[in-house]
């Protein structure tokens, strides 16, 4: 496909999957419904739409930053490749989590707020600093930038397997039945580190098939892979298969990959654009609505239902405007934010 059709796949991709990864934030039942039949079977409902759709977008992510880290890739361009993701991951990274901790410290000394956010009194010291931004204390979801970072920094070595003929099947093949066994690699997740590895083998040895104009055959074959997804999740599900799960959510990115005529996408629209600041963003934002919201509205089913079926569509209403307003009138704000992202 030409460039122009593959840069604005990957911006629908990353979009889509931003708005499945709010949903896997969203759950709510609890929190309005208390315990009981009802709040139990309102959870099953938004976590089979949350765990197995919404998080496919999570290895998604990782396939698609490990095929853009690697595609064109030479040892001679990693300095360049280095220095791009310090200002595109690492900054960002220590910007966010500081305001994150700035923010929570400052909301738990406001006694209506505090009840909200339910973490008590934080602490203002280096110590709490350093915790926050090192272990992503007040944003969890920013666990997937820690992974990034360390396999970022990874690459010489991720390299040096897949450009070996036979070294490479070999690398796969002993990462694959690293996560069949259930091995830990921490901090570093094995399954991450997977997921980055196939997509950086496709950027190195497969590009021209990876890159390939849509078509019938390209379809089914996308077809047969989303089917062979559906054969893992059910094993998996029926075995209680952990790895199975992580396999599922691997493959269904790959078959849409596959599936998607990027023909018949639109040119991706300014507000599909913003998906690092919205990634960064909605946690706070969902969490203080869910918690806001059951606080103030009546505990009925279809309250939390509707609330999370719309969270998605609500997050963006409110990030856009924020993120259009950074970009116009505070620009080196919003570039410190975003790692520099348009």
């Amino acid at each position: 496909m030409k460039e122009e059709k593959f840069r604005n796949k990957i911006y629908w991709f990353i979009f889509v999957f931003s708005m499945l990864v709010i949903w896997v934030h969203s759950y709510n039942a609890k929190l309005f419904l208390g315990t009981g039949r009802t709040a139990d079977m309102v959870d099953r409902a938004e976590r089979l739409l949350g765990d197995v759709v919404a998080q496919v977008a999570v290895p998604g992510f990782f396939i698609i930053s490990g095929y853009l880290f690697f595609r064109n890739f030479t040892m001679d361009r990693l300095w360049n490749k280095w220095n791009s993701r310090i200002k595109t991951v690492l900054v960002p990274f220590v910007v966010w989590n500081t305001i994150y901790y700035a923010a929570y410290a400052a909301g738990s000394r406001i006694p209506w707020l505090c009840d909200i956010l339910d973490k008590g009194i934080i602490p203002v010291n280096l110590n709490a600093l350093v915790d926050a931004v090192l272990h992503y204390r007040y944003n969890y979801v920013f666990w997937y930038l820690y992974q990034l970072i360390m396999l970022v920094m990874l690459a010489p070595v991720i390299y040096f397997f897949l450009s070996g003929r036979y070294r490479r099947w070999i690398y796969l093949i002993c990462l694959f039945a690293g996560l069949l066994a259930g091995v830990s690699l921490s901090p570093l997740n094995l399954d991450a580190l997977l997921f980055y590895s196939v997509a950086a083998d496709a950027a190195l040895n497969h590009k021209k098939m990876t890159e390939a104009a849509w078509s019938k055959k390209r379809f089914l074959s996308g077809a047969a892979v989303l089917a062979a997804a559906c054969g893992v999740y059910w094993y998996s599900i029926h075995f209680y298969s952990v790895s199975g799960i992580a396999v599922y959510r691997f493959l269904v990115p790959v078959a849409l990959w596959f599936m998607v005529n990027e023909n018949r996408l639109f040119e991706a629209k300014q507000w599909m654009k913003i998906n690092f600041f919205l990634y960064a963003l909605h946690f706070l934002l969902v969490r203080f609505i869910n918690k806001a919201a059951a606080m103030y509205i009546p505990g009925i089913p279809a309250v939390p239902v509707m609330l999370y079926l719309m969270m998605p569509a609500i997050i963006l209403m409110i990030s856009y405007p924020i993120a259009v307003l950074l970009q116009r009138h505070f620009t080196a704000l919003w570039r410190l934010l975003t790692g520099g992202r348009n």
